[in-house]
């Protein structure tokens, strides 16, 4: 047989596009999630007496959520876990909440479903696994119960045991011999909270971002989680934790490790609380990024930023902040607070309303009974590299008892910036492990729509008058568009728009 020379030139290229391929990884891989304080989520979780979605007393307890979770700790009593409120006699737990984003997952052979908290502050994916003080089931409000599925590794044909020596081993010194399966323990930040097991390997059923693909077994490290204690007892996180940090023994890492998946994702926030992971997302070539600031011993996906603009007045400040999508809110430390609060002040066209201890916002607006739309400043951020980043959901509605009230979703912290998931509404945050950028576009999560007209209402058929999603002045009463990056200092939401990230589907089962 003779072969051309250019036959021989197009078979080379394709035996190099297939090789390239299985380097670079095989593709995208990815699952939704869902808000943890969804209708559908609350349904099954247990809430503990949580406040109507959209009150005053709702935002208090998810901002008090936040720092509970997070160690950082926001009441002054004893037991800082619980929140009372001024009406009555109603207390909520708020430890018991747990994490915000919640994810369906399976794993085994044959597989078996789990439904497991994401968190992008904490590395290892562990399960619920031959133990005898597990969460077995959940009783939902209504009555009826949810049986939760307990992880076991003799019971999955593709499972098999982490030895001591092996790389991931962090704790040999616990161990009899290098062959002993390796022990782990993790403490989180919430008073008395950790798991506590064996690591394993196993299969993790991912399905391809492409159309009419079938579930491919990406084998993971996880942990054998034999004994959980503190929170996870309560609700927090029953059915395992699925960490998504920067060390070696996170999901991505081994998906990476394995070649089946760039070591990147992303996490996108959409319409009615169904967002989306995706592992082996590198992003796009037209999205904004700016660099990671890894920092030893315990990396997070911390990032500069070096400009604050509200209304089109731009303020130089350098500082540090860490994306975190499980943290609710954004906490700035006090001269980034500053600048952006009183920014905020001293242009907002609305009546400062006095707020108290029902609120946990410090800057609120009254809302004109007669108005159906109003005008706030935009407020924007420049992060290292020069990349700009619109906040298109920097506001909360609330309804008052003597009016409605809109809030700047902005508190102050001490230690560390945190930019929250209302700042990250409406982007594909990608987090891109091997450039060691974190990067960002406008996305709707699902249609891959990423127009500046394309974002969702958020409407809701639970509140009258609910808020606020931003566009263009100009578009006033046109409920559905996305502010304008380029010129326009203000917003003008209409308030026929629902409140501004909380969500409504939930089809994990």
């Amino acid at each position: 047989m003779v072969w051309c020379s250019s036959c021989r030139i197009m078979l080379l290229g394709l035996v190099i596009m297939l090789v390239s391929d299985k380097v670079q990884g095989f593709g995208e891989f990815g699952f939704e999630f869902h808000h943890r304080f969804s209708d559908r989520v609350v349904g099954v979780l247990p809430g503990d007496g949580l406040p109507s979605r959209g009150s005053s007393q709702y935002y208090r307890v998810m901002a008090h959520r936040d720092r509970v979770i997070r160690g950082r700790r926001l009441a002054t009593t004893q037991d800082q876990s619980l929140v009372s409120f001024a009406d009555g006699n109603k207390t909520v737990r708020v430890d018991a909440l747990g994490f915000l984003h919640y994810a369906n997952v399976s794993v085994g052979t044959p597989s078996d479903w789990f439904l497991v908290a994401l968190d992008t502050g904490s590395d290892l994916f562990w399960l619920p696994c031959d133990c005898t003080n597990c969460v077995r089931e959940l009783k939902a409000p209504g009555g009826s119960s949810l049986e939760l599925n307990i992880y076991s590794p003799n019971a999955s044909s593709t499972s098999s045991k982490v030895p001591c020596n092996s790389s991931l081993c962090t704790r040999g010194d616990r161990c009899a011999s290098p062959n002993s399966n390796c022990p782990y323990q993790i403490r989180y930040l919430s008073n008395g909270t950790s798991s506590t097991g064996v690591l394993v390997e196993d299969v993790l059923h991912l399905v391809s971002n492409e159309k009419n693909s079938k579930p491919i077994p990406a084998r993971v490290t996880l942990g054998c989680g034999q004994v959980q204690t503190g929170v996870f007892h309560d609700g927090a996180a029953p059915n395992g934790l699925f960490g998504l940090g920067l060390e070696d023994i996170s999901v991505p890492s081994v998906l990476a490790k394995e070649g089946i998946a760039a070591n990147s994702f992303s996490m996108c926030f959409g319409n009615d609380g169904a967002g989306r992971i995706s592992f082996g997302d590198r992003g796009s070539v037209d999205q904004r990024e700016t660099p990671l600031n890894i920092r030893q011993p315990h990396p997070t996906y911390n990032i500069t930023v070096t400009q604050i603009s509200v209304g089109g007045n731009t303020g130089d400040l350098e500082f540090h902040a860490v994306f975190d999508s499980g943290t609710s809110f954004t906490y700035l430390t006090a001269e980034a607070y500053t600048l952006i609060t009183e920014s905020f002040n001293s242009l907002a066209l609305d009546k400062r309303y006095q707020t108290d201890s029902e609120l946990p916002f410090e800057y609120c607006y009254a809302l004109s009974p007669n108005k159906d739309s109003f005008q706030y400043p935009a407020v924007n951020l420049t992060m290292k590299g020069g990349g700009s980043y619109p906040v298109y959901h920097p506001l909360v509605v609330i309804p008052m008892k003597d009016t409605d009230v809109y809030c700047l979703g902005v508190m102050k912290i001490e230690d560390i910036s945190i930019i929250g998931q209302n700042f990250m509404t409406g982007y594909r945050v990608v987090f891109d492990r091997e450039k060691l950028v974190l990067g960002w576009k406008e996305s709707d999560c699902f249609t891959g729509e990423t127009s500046a007209r394309v974002l969702p209402s958020n409407r809701s058929s639970s509140s009258a008058r609910p808020p606020a999603s931003s566009f263009e002045p100009e578009a006033t009463n046109i409920p559905s568009e996305r502010p304008s990056t380029s010129s326009s200092s203000y917003y003008s939401p209409s308030l026929t728009i629902s409140f501004f990230y909380f969500f409504s589907v939930l089809a994990f089962l």
